[in-house]
């Protein structure tokens, strides 16, 4: 048996404290915010034509309604997660379903662009309150086989909200008109948050504003807490303004760079902060105190493996979903409807496998990473495969279908279950920080990925034509995707040598 997996006669083994019997309830709220939070960001892709015509937006506004939210979010995650594990989690997700459900209501009555950039600007700080604290609350709340579960709940929720976004937004303009279809968009969320914060308030143990339990239920810490301070004792304001501008300089020129190109001067700027942010943990945490991330969560080697299959395989996939949505839309002659359409039973296979991975994967672990992983190579040579037939006559573009379901199956067997994995071994009172940082490593792997493989994909169609330059694009996401599963490989041997 692995020597991270319970072991008796004397040895260390995992502390299981007895299930709370709300803990159903309780998923059911984080599902239902789940599902608000994602709907939210893909739905608002289909409406930015109407948008555009119904507040005379530029580009550049309707660049922000996308680039704000994204920005937000990443830059919020680790902070959220410190402020959960400080002053419980609990009280932190109300605060963000609270200013998501008021930032909607502001975006859906927004007249003027700015102001609609500064709603969604708040929403995507509201999302970063709330998705560490979904992570946290399934790893307090579940155990073993039930937190797997758990977990493929989250990730079928995930399949079911891609795939309704587009279709809802779509039937919003067509039922609404343009204007107060896109509103709607918004508005939407509403009933949502409302119920969402009810139930919580209902459902969710008191008090909420409370300190982790595990500051002193040591039974419940997971395998490595003793590497870790026990100490909760503050917000290390020095440490997450530093993670938090090193964040945003990271992420800036990769979001906003194509139009605005100072912003890449930015990128050395937060490299250095970066470094000047470890620097800082170290030294507090030898001074005694607690910082906002306890470096040590690194020498729990499942969490770093899996954080970094998190950033590759966020660095490379998300990528097709876009490449895909420009070349058939603007190559092949698509309207949004059908290249919405195309990624319909994908987001369907993603829900099924989310499901049936959450099942197992407390018993077969990385494994099914591997496998999913293996599934994204299968459907990106299919993608191959019916781009090349295609460009010989031989085959219509609906045979994407098929590469593109394998993509969301693959995304079920990989997401969830490697975010389950990637946190078991962490320490409840540091869960909530170092869900921050794995989202984090997601944010940036997808930003960075879009950037550069994006970039490939339009440098090789100024000197070519689309089907090769679509060809090159996911040429370049297979590499990616490689890379990925030597690591998921590694991590597993690594296992294996330890049983």
């Amino acid at each position: 048996m692995s020597s991270e997996k319970t072991m008796q006669d004397g040895k260390p083994q995992d502390a299981v404290p007895t299930p709370d019997p709300a803990r159903w309830r309780i998923l059911t709220v984080l599902l239902a915010t789940m599902f608000m939070s994602m709907i939210s960001v893909s739905i608002v892709n289909v409406v930015l034509p109407s948008i555009e015509s119904g507040l005379g937006s530029s580009q550049a506004d309707i660049q922000w309604v996308l680039a704000g939210y994204s920005l937000t979010f990443g830059v919020v995650l680790v902070a959220a997660g410190r402020a959960g594990d400080v002053y419980g989690r609990g009280a932190i997700f109300l605060t963000g379903v609270i200013l998501f459900t008021l930032s909607s209501i502001a975006g859906g009555l927004a007249p003027d662009p700015m102001s609609l950039n500064i709603a969604r600007a708040f929403q995507g700080i509201g999302s970063g309150l709330i998705n560490p604290q979904i992570m946290g609350m399934i790893q307090y709340y579940f155990q073993g086989q039930e937190r797997g579960r758990a977990y493929g709940s989250v990730g079928t929720m995930l399949g079911v909200s891609v795939a309704l976004g587009p279709l809802l937004g779509g039937l919003l303009i067509s039922w609404l008109g343009a204007d107060a279809g896109w509103r709607w968009t918004f508005l939407i969320n509403v009933p949502i948050g409302v119920v969402a914060i009810i139930l919580a308030l209902r459902w969710f143990p008191r008090p909420l504003f409370t300190q982790t339990p595990t500051q002193t239920r040591a039974r419940e810490m997971a395998p490595g807490a003793a590497m870790l301070s026990r100490k909760q004792t503050d917000m290390d304001p020095v440490g997450g303004a530093l993670l938090g501008f090193a964040v945003l300089a990271v992420l800036l020129p990769f979001v906003q760079g194509r139009t605005t190109a100072w912003t890449w001067w930015l990128l050395p700027a937060g490299l250095v902060l970066m470094v000047g942010w470890v620097v800082w943990e170290k030294r507090y945490a030898a001074r005694g105190k607690s910082p906002m991330v306890d470096l040590s969560l690194f020498r729990i080697r499942s969490y770093t493996m899996g954080t970094v299959i998190a950033g590759l395989y966020f660095f490379g996939v998300p990528s097709v979903w876009v490449l895909v949505a420009i070349y058939v839309q603007q190559g092949q002659g698509f309207s949004a409807l059908e290249a919405g359409l195309l990624g319909l039973p994908a987001a369907f296979c993603t829900a099924v496998g989310s499901h049936l991975a959450g099942l197992r994967v407390m018993a077969y672990g990385r494994k099914i990473v591997i496998a999913g992983i293996l599934c994204a190579l299968v459907g990106l040579l299919i993608c191959l495969a019916v781009i090349e037939l295609h460009a010989i006559g031989k085959v219509g573009m609906w045979w994407l279908l098929l590469g593109l379901a394998a993509l969301g199956l693959a995304q079920g067997a990989v997401i969830s279950p490697n975010q389950a994995l990637t946190m078991l071994r962490v320490p409840l009172n540091a869960v909530g920080s170092a869900a921050g940082i794995m989202q984090t490593s997601q944010r940036i792997g997808t930003a960075v990925g879009m950037a550069i493989i994006t970039a490939i994909f339009f440098s090789v169609l100024e000197s070519t034509n689309w089907d090769i330059a679509m060809r090159v694009g996911l040429i370049s996401i297979v590499v990616v995707v490689v890379a990925t599963m030597f690591v998921a490989f590694a991590d597993q041997r690594r296992r294996t040598a330890n049983t």
